[in-house]
């Protein structure tokens, strides 16, 4: 599932675009004030969608802030077309300028190409994290970290699906020292984890907690 966040005061095309969207394996998550979704977590979404007519502040001073906090790809979406606000809002960290009306797929089609765009950075950027298999064994900032077997799984599934959102189940699932149907465990191994990174569950860098699914590797 892609999550993204939409800044959009018009609840009505909001949620119109999220059920075309939601075909397609994508989930929206919309605030019509735009002062919440600046003070959201950006690292529980893949993408932004950001209109620029709000109510309090400009499209383009919140496109500014989100670029100060993340590096998340930011698509404006909106039915200004002067080409000041579309050089503006590139300038300030937009991605992609998409002026309505339009059709939901072309909105898809900018979705997936910037995501794949996003990935090919991330490959190149060299991970935190490394692993063999074979022995057993994970890097961290290639130092090698001291790990029980069930941390060592834990982690492993977490890096193989970077940057996803995995739920609690799946991660029991594909660990064979997890068997806590509850995830008591679980949770008691992600501290741990966290305690051996030098991660802060309240202010995460690497291991967020996402409310009623499970938890995502970042880096």
């Amino acid at each position: 599932m892609i999550n993204v966040l939409m800044i959009e005061d018009d609840p009505e095309f909001a949620e119109f675009l999220g059920e075309l969207l939601e075909k397609y394996n994508i989930k929206i998550t919309n605030y019509q004030d735009p002062y919440m979704g600046l003070v959201t977590n950006f690292s529980n979404y893949d993408l932004v969608i950001l209109d620029l007519t709000l109510p309090g502040i400009d499209g383009l001073e919140v496109c500014k802030e989100i670029r100060k906090k993340s590096n998340i790809p930011i698509i404006i979406s909106s039915a200004r077309s002067d080409v000041a606000d579309k050089v503006l809002g590139l300038e300030r960290g937009a991605d992609y300028y998409l002026p309505k009306p339009y059709d939901p797929k072309e909105m898809y089609a900018v979705i997936m190409s910037l995501l794949r765009r996003n990935k090919k950075k991330e490959i190149i950027k060299k991970s935190l994290f490394d692993y063999d298999e074979k022995k057993q064994v994970v890097k961290f900032k290639d130092k090698i970290l001291n790990l029980t077997y069930a941390e060592y799984e834990v982690l492993l599934v977490l890096i193989k699906n970077k940057n996803t959102t995995l739920s609690r189940e799946y991660i029991i699932e594909n660990c064979e020292t997890l068997n806590d149907l509850y995830g008591k465990s679980l949770d008691v191994i992600i501290g741990r984890l966290r305690k051996k990174l030098n991660d802060n569950a309240k202010n995460p860098k690497y291991i967020f907690s996402i409310r009623g699914m499970g938890y995502r590797l970042s880096e």
